[in-house]
């Protein structure tokens, strides 16, 4: 492949990769809007969703967030009934976070029906060869964009 075509595709690649992004950013939003979330609360309530308990230092670890913001962001979702804090008997001042997959799923499967059905139409139109080939991509470029996020959280 010549210079200009690479560069030409990178650009297209880059341009493309920056419409995604966007494009997601604002799905996102629109969806938190309508759940009555704040687009940020409803990215943590998923980064949340996967754990069956997790501590607000935890939370605090992967997110980047204050301690401060975490408990402001546990209360919201809390408030919500999306989540509930549990107490350790033994430590009252350690507090487990459970979140209430059954209601976070009540709350926002209905805005991501259309979207899996939609998706999972489109990878069907592409080989199984392509579909590891993206996910390879989404893998590292996640890993990535960790790596700038907590390399940014030290400063």
């Amino acid at each position: 492949m010549s210079k200009i075509n690479t560069t030409d595709l990178l650009s297209r690649f880059q341009t493309a990769s920056r419409k995604y992004s966007d494009a997601s950013t604002f799905m996102h939003a629109a969806i938190a809007r309508k759940a009555g979330l704040s687009g940020a609360d409803h990215k943590y309530l998923g980064l949340i969703l996967p754990y069956k308990s997790i501590t607000a230092g935890e939370i605090s670890k992967l997110t980047g967030l204050s301690t401060g913001a975490v408990t402001g962001l546990i209360d919201r979702l809390e408030k919500m009934k999306l989540l509930e804090r549990q107490f350790i008997k033994e430590d009252r001042r350690k507090v487990i976070i459970v979140p209430n997959v059954e209601n976070s799923m009540k709350l926002l499967k209905p805005f991501f029906d259309e979207l899996q059905e939609k998706t999972m139409a489109l990878l069907a139109t592409f080989s199984e060869e392509q579909i590891e080939t993206i996910e390879s991509y989404f893998i590292k470029a996640a890993t990535i964009m960790e790596e700038t996020k907590d390399n940014l959280n030290k400063k």
